[in-house]
């Protein structure tokens, strides 16, 4: 018979309906029973595509024996670690306290009153390999309950202590100097950054290598300050080695969440949506840059695949999709040449289809991974094209059907499995990406798709008294939000206005940020706690200030606030993104490339940071075009924002539009046609203010185009 999670949402509790374990939810009626029998708690935390925790399944929960042990001496709780991160939070720092390493499935055994004593990861059913098998570890830990109880409790106790010091240790005490946030602070990221770099194959450290998205942001903005090519050479690499490598998808888009390796090869092939997310941007950022339209190809394959496979009919935006496929890590996306030749034809000419895409795409008989091919790009299709002495534009167009003739075939293989939650923090960093690439790269349909899953969001994810849920399912959503999900649909919604100039989503943003402030903030200290002040008690209330695969809620929240502060005058957002970043700057100072969004929101903070209003008609061709031109430049530091100089006159189509009173004090007194200069009434005039002092107004195309170019050039 199924067990308790054959009741739940998650489809990585799902997954583990039918093993032989005992397995409750997290909850009340676990937690109950643990106490009442005084038995201590087995916690296994993962998600429904980590490769390792199905190993764990298939070897250890699903085995009799060890399922026997665990229901004999412990009550067992499941957890999806995407659904509950503030559980995740607090026993991932005990793991890696315990072991100075961390990872998924997280298995962790806690007192009847939650707290820790011993943990690890993965741990295989029997002794193999050097490593404790599953087996020996229960049952250590169950004489260990029984005999020595007295130093099992006496050592939560001290663990829980040090969890309980987390969610403060980086503010108050530990603070030092007092309280500059200042350039210096900025610019020390870049030898940390530096010396984690590998100028061999790009990205940061060696294997297994993650690709960092928030860390090349971050360095693109340094470059902005410095005009140092080393700085932008190193996102030039590392974006080109990721493009070119296995971890990207070449046929249908997208990027696997991390490399075994350290040239990006082999893939750890999940595809996670909140990866795919910040690389969008990374590569936005990189494009508007560079000019490089390779960049901007990568921004649109991968929010082609998202639209395509990890969309819901509703609009919002699925989780995960699994490494495996039919039991096997990767089945889904590798080739042996003999399938090459299949699909594209059996020519055995040099020039053949199939020949050329092997060689372009590194397909052998040996294969580059266990016998199969892992497509990657060894050579560029410049340095192919000379090789091969083929005209570059067409060998690229014959290279785009064999693709295309490819991914057709690979539709037909059994799909690796989706976990098709929608988690609104996730979510939310997929609609920033979708907002600003459909707004730089003039491609409404991004925009569209953005609006779409925010008008989801806004709808279905959110309680009667207007606050925020955190995960939504098959019809129903659940679970109260966390700091991130609001700072980040918050962060979002700013994205969407300024892609749209819709006024009714900066008044969202505002509710949502003054919700932040009451449920989240820490006012004695500065930042924001992870969970609400209402929140279900736990052992310890956590404040991430650093990023994980994810930017830290603190980040996000310093930032939106930053960006609001500017929109809207709001004294109170920007002294709570002051203070955010002041608690942040120890980590800032000691760990900046475990700070990338925070280190991002510190640089709109020093600026200079521009308000920019444009008042004119948006169906006019020149503001369409003088919105596009910025758009399309590389100005991180900035806010936007249009209303319709001329919206109050009977003949205008878009008078009837409301406004919000939240912006009015931004576009006070800021008119259309107002220059020297003008001919069409129609014609758009910009203002340019820096801390609400405003520069004269400048009207006309050239002249504004200009405008953009001086805020593009600035140091």
């Amino acid at each position: 018979m199924p067990n308790r999670l054959a009741d739940e949402s998650s489809p990585y509790l799902i997954q583990h309906q039918d093993n032989p374990v005992d397995w409750y939810p997290w909850g009340p009626e676990a937690i109950g029973r643990a106490k009442d029998e005084d038995r201590p708690i087995f916690l296994s935390i993962g998600y429904s595509a980590c490769h390792w925790c199905h190993v764990m399944e298939h070897e250890s929960f699903e085995n009799p024996e060890i399922a026997d042990k665990l229901n004999r001496a412990f009550v067992c709780i499941k957890v999806d670690r995407e659904e509950r991160p503030d559980l995740d939070q607090i026993y991932m720092n005990a793991v890696q306290m315990l072991t100075g390493h961390g990872g998924w499935p997280m298995s962790m055994f806690l007192t009847p009153e939650l707290k820790p004593f011993f943990g690890g990861t993965y741990w295989p059913p029997t002794a193999r390999g050097g490593m404790t098998g599953f087996d020996e570890i229960l049952s250590a830990v169950a004489q260990a309950w029984q005999h020595r109880r007295e130093q099992a409790l006496d050592g939560a106790d001290q663990l829980t202590k040090k969890l309980q010091e987390v969610g403060s240790r980086f503010a108050g005490d530990d603070f030092t100097g007092d309280g500059e946030l200042n350039r210096e602070l900025l610019e020390a990221s870049q030898p940390m950054l530096n010396r984690a770099f590998d100028p061999a194959h790009g990205g940061f450290g060696m294997a297994p290598k993650f690709p960092h998205p928030m860390d090349l942001q971050l360095l693109l903005r340094l470059w902005r300050r410095n005009g140092r090519e080393s700085t932008l050479d190193m996102v030039r690499l590392t974006l080109d080695k990721m493009a070119a490598g296995g971890i990207y998808d070449h046929l249908g888009g997208g990027f696997a969440r991390y490399s075994v390796d350290a040239r990006w090869l082999v893939p750890h092939f999940e595809k996670m949506l909140y990866d795919n997310a910040l690389l969008v941007v990374a590569y936005l950022d990189g494009y508007l840059a560079t000019g490089e339209q390779r960049y901007a190809r990568v921004v649109r394959e991968t929010l082609d695949y998202v639209l395509r496979d990890m969309t819901d009919a509703d609009g919002a935006f699925y989780s995960t999709e699994d490494a495996d496929s039919e039991g096997v890590e990767g089945k889904f996306y590798v080739w042996t040449l003999g399938e090459l030749q299949d699909v594209l034809g059996d020519e055995v000419s040099d020039d053949g289809a199939a020949t050329t895409f092997a060689r372009m795409y590194d397909v052998t008989d040996e294969g580059n991974f266990e016998d199969k091919n892992i497509l990657n790009l060894p050579k560029t299709l410049g340095q192919c094209a000379a090789i091969l002495e083929r005209d570059e534009q067409e060998l690229a167009a014959e290279l785009a059907a064999s693709r295309a003739k490819l991914l057709a075939a690979r539709e037909r293989r059994v799909r690796p499995g989706r976990d098709d939650k929608v988690l609104l923090g996730w979510n939310s960093l997929m609609i920033d990406a979708m907002a600003r690439a459909g707004a730089a790269l003039d491609e409404p349909r991004y925009v569209e798709a953005a609006t779409k899953a925010c008008d989801f969001i806004l709808t279905s994810l959110r309680r009667d008294d207007g606050r925020l849920l955190h995960t939504w399912r098959h019809g129903a959503a659940k679970l109260d939000a966390y700091l991130d999900d609001y700072a980040g649909l918050a962060n979002a919604l700013v994205s969407v206005y300024e892609a749209t100039f819709d006024e009714s989503r900066i008044d969202e943003a505002v509710r949502l940020a003054d919700l932040m402030l009451s449920l989240f903030h820490d006012s004695q200290a500065g930042g924001f706690f992870y969970t609400a002040v209402d929140h279900e008690r736990l052992i310890a209330r956590t404040k991430d200030l650093t990023d994980s695969s994810v930017p830290s809620g603190n980040g996000l929240a310093a930032l939106v606030l930053l960006r609001l502060g500017r929109l809207t005058g709001r004294s109170d957002f920007w002294e709570a993104a002051v203070s955010t970043l002041q608690a942040a700057a120890p980590v800032m100072r000691q760990a900046p490339t475990a700070a990338g969004q925070m280190l991002q929101a510190l640089d709109m903070y020093l600026g200079p940071t521009h308000e920019i209003v444009v008042a004119g008609n948006p169906q006019d061709e020149e503001t369409k075009a003088v919105l596009a031109d910025l758009r399309g430049r590389f100005v991180p530091n900035k806010v936007v924002a249009m209303r319709n100089a001329k919206a109050d006159t009977a003949s205008d189509p878009a008078a009837d539009r409301k406004d919000s009173a939240v912006l009015d004090p931004l576009f006070a007194g800021k008119q259309g046609g107002v220059g020297d200069d003008v001919g069409d009434d129609d014609g758009p005039t910009v203002y340019v203010c820096e801390n609400f002092a405003c520069q004269s107004p400048v009207t006309g195309r050239q002249a504004i185009v200009a405008k953009w170019a001086e805020l593009s050039s600035l140091r």
